[in-house]
């Protein structure tokens, strides 16, 4: 009686544990189904973010969804590969040697299916698809707004996230394809391409000029009172005589410093102080008679205008196709020139 009643308990208990096996089997298979329906490229895209991001809150920004989703996507390509892939703590995300390979090879897909969409479903010249672009205040409001609305009517597939800032470009954290940059230094990490120079020019109202003694040479420059544009000078300015070559440096104290070209200009207008603008947006003010070109003969460097983005494998067509339009059309855009070293 013992006998039986130990060997029946036993077989109970196999019995409970092939049942219990026999249900993780069919979970972890439904589980198995579920995952492979979802989009593997956008969880290896999902990933990329995580890593260049530096956290899944900032993917989940850049994607524009929530840390949820982004937390479960990777879960799901880590259940997917059978691997840990990030090491998390409060303060820092960090790669296992899994997430390394896994990285590598994600960037590699990515490209990869970027030049799959560009070449199935549609001709070389018809890119797709949504290209950001950042560009300073005064160009990408006012010179590159016609060559950029004749680009999208061009390509009705594509759109344009069209977003204005002067300052620095991080390409990760601001989620940018391309930037174009005024005056800026060129970033080695990036492919950065000269497309054009912007002259510029010293300039005055005449109710300013009617307080001061006329203005005959450089040095005269310094007794005036002047607003920096703090982008690109704050405590001097940088002239050169076209004919000989000679240059001069004149020391100022700014009434006002701005960083944006459009107050800059406008507050010379008032009669407060002079200002080195970009020609383009005084021509008119020149023309009539609203503002002087002081000492034409001594100009201040043009600015390089450069088109920048990430090193890549591979460069979709709606980038590419963007580069090939900028420089084509922004030597010839009005107040634009064409590199004199380009």
């Amino acid at each position: 009686m013992v006998w039986g009643y130990f060997l029946s308990l036993r077989l109970a208990t196999v019995e409970g544990l092939v049942v219990k096996r026999l249900y993780v089997k069919r979970m972890t298979d439904k589980i198995m189904k579920r995952v492979e329906r979802i989009d593997r490229v956008e969880l290896m895209r999902t990933f990329v973010r995580i890593v260049e991001a530096g956290s899944l809150s900032g993917a989940a920004r850049q994607l524009a969804t929530t840390q949820a989703t982004v937390s479960r996507r990777l879960q799901s390509l880590e259940t997917l590969l059978g691997a840990r892939l990030l090491l998390r703590t409060t303060h820092a995300t960090k790669l296992t040697d899994d997430g390394e390979r896994c990285y590598q090879h994600a960037r590699r897909v990515i490209d990869s299916w970027l030049a799959l969409e560009d070449e199935i479903g549609q001709t070389e010249d018809e890119p797709v698809g949504v290209l950001r672009v950042r560009a300073p205040h005064a160009l990408g409001q006012d010179q590159l707004l016609k060559p950029l609305t004749e680009f999208l009517q061009r390509y009705p597939q594509l759109s344009v996230e069209w977003m204005l800032n002067d300052k620095s470009v991080d390409f990760l954290s601001d989620n940018l394809d391309c930037a174009i940059r005024v005056g800026a230094d060129v970033d080695p990490a990036t492919v950065s391409v000269l497309l054009a120079e912007v002259p510029r020019c010293v300039v005055a109202s005449p109710a300013l000029l009617a307080r001061f003694p006329p203005v005959k040479t450089p040095e005269d420059l310094q007794v005036l009172p002047w607003i920096a544009i703090n982008t690109f000078y704050q405590r001097h300015v940088d002239l050169q005589e076209e004919s000989t070559g000679q240059s001069a440096r004149i020391s100022i104290t700014p009434r006002l410093s701005t960083d944006s070209l459009y107050v800059a200009r406008n507050t010379v207008l008032t009669g407060l102080g002079v200002a080195v603008v970009s020609s383009w947006t005084v021509q008119e003010d020149i023309q009539e008679g609203r503002l002087i070109h002081l000492l034409p003969e001594w100009q201040p460097a043009a600015l390089p205008v450069h088109l920048v983005y990430p090193w890549s494998r591979y460069y979709p067509a709606r980038l590419r196709r963007f580069l090939e339009m900028m420089k084509q059309v922004m030597p010839g855009i009005a107040g634009m020139r064409k590199p004199v070293n380009g």
